[in-house]
């Protein structure tokens, strides 16, 4: 709004104090920032360095049990969103740990749910009683309302990545929970049954007695030793993308689409000595490196990037990478809820 004669800003904001009780304030004061020209999120860039929170993690397991936690969980806060258990503004991550021996207890909810593994292996995720047997790298994902418990029989730490619609949902109002009686899901079929029946651009014919899950999300298990060939087999036969690398989306077989209603996800290489072009979408990312070293620069900030390293790119910031040795990224976002509701945009310099 532009600037108002002095008795004229007077005379509104006695206006404004009367309006006050009933409830009621002038949208010409806001409008600005409720309708702004561009995204301004209040998540800034920001990198968690896995070491140091995983000393943390650690610490932890030494003070509370899985159980007695329900999820031993040490939340990645976005600095400029405090209090808000959110990494961007739609989504959350955090850093799980399971002991050898223990049992994170079954539950469900609204809310959908990824992980995806840093340390261990032979640990697993078992969904409406299906084991995903995890391994460094795997993506697995807990849908919304699917019951789902962790169980780690080795004999050292297993720990990976959380990333949920936490926020969004908050959003929403729309956030149901419950536990299951037992502390485990009681086990239905071998476990890898669901990447056996679906995982193959197959599936059981529609109506059959082997069609066993959800006809909306009947994959949950992207496993490394998978996703990182198909990655190099691009890069063998495809020219690198200036912005991305080259890169692959982990689908929903179901659809082709997103893995999940309220998240994407994806995969990028970068050639040893690559380095993008700026980049910036709509859609809050979460990244991870798998592999390499480089570094991320956001809205002109460097950030050195070593394996397992977690950085938040917020949305519309300007994001660009750059490879000193081969570089792997997983990156997941809410890019698929914005498409369902028409918001998403990128821009390519």
């Amino acid at each position: 709004m532009s600037a108002l004669p002095n008795d004229q800003r007077s005379q509104l904001e006695q206006l404004y104090a009367e309006m006050e009780p009933a409830h009621l304030t002038p949208l010409w004061e806001v409008l600005h920032a409720l309708v702004a020209p561009t995204p301004n999120s209040p998540a800034i860039a920001h990198a968690w360095d896995y070491d140091d929170s995983r000393t943390y993690l650690m610490r932890a397991g030494d003070l509370i049990s899985a159980e007695q936690a329900e999820r031993r969980v040490v939340i990645l806060e976005n600095p400029g969103l405090p209090g808000q258990s959110a990494i961007t503004t739609s989504l959350y991550a955090g850093l799980q740990l399971i002991l050898p021996g223990e049992v994170a207890p079954a539950h469900r909810h609204a809310q959908c749910a990824l992980r995806f593994v840093l340390e261990g292996e032979g640990a697993y995720t078992a969904i409406d009683g299906e084991k995903a047997i995890m391994r460094p790298f795997d993506l697995v994902l807990t849908p919304g309302w699917q019951w789902h418990d962790h169980s780690n029989p080795t004999d050292k730490p297993m720990i990976w990545l959380d990333g949920l619609d936490i926020p969004t949902v908050r959003h929403f109002d729309a956030s149901f929970a419950e536990k299951w009686p037992e502390k485990q899901y009681p086990e239905s079929v071998p476990p890898g049954d669901s990447l056996a029946r679906y995982g193959r651009n197959l599936r059981p014919i529609s109506g059959s007695t082997a069609d066993r899950r959800p006809k909306h999300q009947p994959l949950f298990h992207y496993p490394y030793a998978e996703w990182r060939p198909a990655l190099d087999a691009l890069a063998a036969s495809a020219e690198t993308d200036p912005h991305l690398g080259h890169a692959l989306e982990f689908l929903n077989p179901a659809d082709g689409g997103a893995i999940m209603p309220t998240i994407s996800a994806h995969v990028r290489l970068l050639p040893a000595g690559f380095a993008t072009r700026p980049r910036r979408s709509t859609d809050g990312t979460v990244f991870v490196v798998v592999e390499g070293a480089g570094s991320a620069m956001i809205d002109g900030v460097t950030i050195p990037l070593t394996p397992r390293k977690i950085v938040a790119a917020p949305s519309w910031r300007s994001v660009e990478f750059k490879a000193d040795t081969p570089l792997v990224l997983f990156g997941f976002s809410d890019k698929t809820a914005q498409e369902k509701l028409h918001l998403y945009k990128e821009d390519c310099a």
